[in-house]
């Protein structure tokens, strides 16, 4: 295994981390109160628009889609550190057009949507005129295991008819978000892996509502996370992406990419928290002398590095395996960092914000926000739990010669 960036990806490293220096860290603070002083936080603050034709000029646009057609066309392992650097900023994915669940929806749209369907919303969205939506979770169902989804959607002629209700739809608050790929059930009687299809629903479709933004711990991002309620959305059954009863096969392919940049974004804040912490441990006393001093303080300091490198290790082979050998041979890898990941973020976010004292659970540093939506990773594209059984059962293969390894 090689992890040696190539020359093209150091570039974009320099060019990206001289974007943040320069432009995307002096904004944060105007981000902020842009969006405070809002009636809603569900703004397009005017600053993330300068910074997103900032972003354009430089060439950091699309850097996530492997494909050279629509951007530089990274690999996964290119992109994995630039993902870590737009990491320890919540405006930096956004900038470069980067973020979730954009991401997720262009990749899909890229690879099973049809030329129409990649007309009408893939090239406004590669271009970042609109946003969009996943609706996938439900609140009446545990969504962990996807079998439980039971929005249905029932074929009428030429129209599918939509019934049921999401929630943790993100992105759908965002007041670009003009289209929505949704999960659900179009036919109860085919094999279990088989019953879902993803179709898409434009955000203006009738019978659609938006009941509630939900918080995440209190706090309300730009891009929301919704509650929608379906009561006879009716769309074009051409609206399907792929084929009735590809859901299943669509969302592997979508969850494997976005959770190498889930992680890598998970390093970054953590990388952040690490310095924060290290900061004020040098600037804070206590008993006469700095906090940095306490033997406590060295131990957190130097458990974060180990387990930072370690985590990046893992998140690169991961990258690595991907692009050599595609997502659906590096399951189990995929499935290890995405648990990996936001737990070893959370602890090193968390000593920070004690470091931190009163100051880490305030909105005067980005520790308590980091922490929120952290936490929320350990749900989000399924929760520790399954991941962890997937893990086992494949290492229970695999122990007992019913399974070779990869390498």
């Amino acid at each position: 295994m090689d992890f040696e960036l190539s020359d093209r990806a150091k570039d974009f490293q320099q060019r990206l981390q001289a974007f943040m220096d320069e432009r995307v860290y002096p904004a944060e603070q105007v981000w902020m109160e842009q969006v405070r002083s809002s009636p809603t936080p569900h703004i397009q603050p005017p600053v993330l628009e300068e910074l997103k034709e900032e972003a354009r000029s430089r060439g950091l646009w699309n850097l996530f889609l492997p494909d050279p057609a629509h951007g530089p066309g990274l690999t996964y392992l290119e992109y994995a550190p630039l993902a870590e650097i737009m990491g320890r900023t919540t405006i930096a994915a956004e900038a470069s057009n980067c973020s979730a669940p954009d991401t997720g929806n262009m990749e899909v749209l890229h690879q099973f949507g049809s030329e129409e369907q990649k007309a009408r919303w893939l090239q406004p969205l590669l271009d970042g005129e609109i946003r969009s939506g996943f609706a996938m979770t439900e609140p009446d169902v545990a969504s962990s295991d996807a079998t439980n989804v039971q929005l249905s959607m029932v074929r009428d002629g030429d129209e599918l008819v939509l019934n049921g209700r999401k929630w943790w739809t993100t992105g759908v608050m965002h007041p670009r978000c003009r289209i929505l790929i949704v999960m659900g059930k179009t036919d109860p009687d085919a094999h279990v892996y088989a019953q879902q299809s993803m179709v898409l629903v434009p955000l203006d479709t009738p019978g659609l509502e938006i009941v509630r933004s939900l918080p995440v711990f209190g706090y309300h991002d730009t891009e929301g996370h919704a509650e929608l309620r379906f009561t006879g959305v009716r769309v074009p059954a051409e609206n399907v992406i792929a084929q009735p009863g590809a859901g299943f096969l669509i969302a592997q392919a979508r969850l494997g990419p976005g959770r190498i940049h889930h992680c890598m974004r998970a390093i970054g804040a953590a990388e952040r928290a690490l310095e924060l912490m290290c900061a004020r441990a040098d600037a804070r006393e206590t008993f006469g002398k700095p906090v940095s001093t306490r033997s406590n303080i060295r131990d957190w300091i130097a458990e974060a590095r180990i387990e930072l490198e370690m985590l990046r290790l893992m998140v690169f082979k991961t990258a690595w395996l991907v692009d050599r050998v595609g997502g659906k041979n590096a399951r189990v890898e995929v499935a290890a960092i995405k648990v990996a990941a936001p737990n070893i973020a959370l602890k090193i976010i968390d000593r920070a914000i004690q470091v931190h004292g009163g100051a880490g659970v305030s909105d005067d540093t980005p520790l308590a926000y980091m922490y929120a939506h952290m936490r929320t990773l350990r749900l989000a594209d399924g929760p520790d739990e399954v991941h962890k059984l997937s893990i086992a059962r494949r290492e229970l293969r695999r122990q007992r010669g019913e399974e070779a390894p990869l390498l």
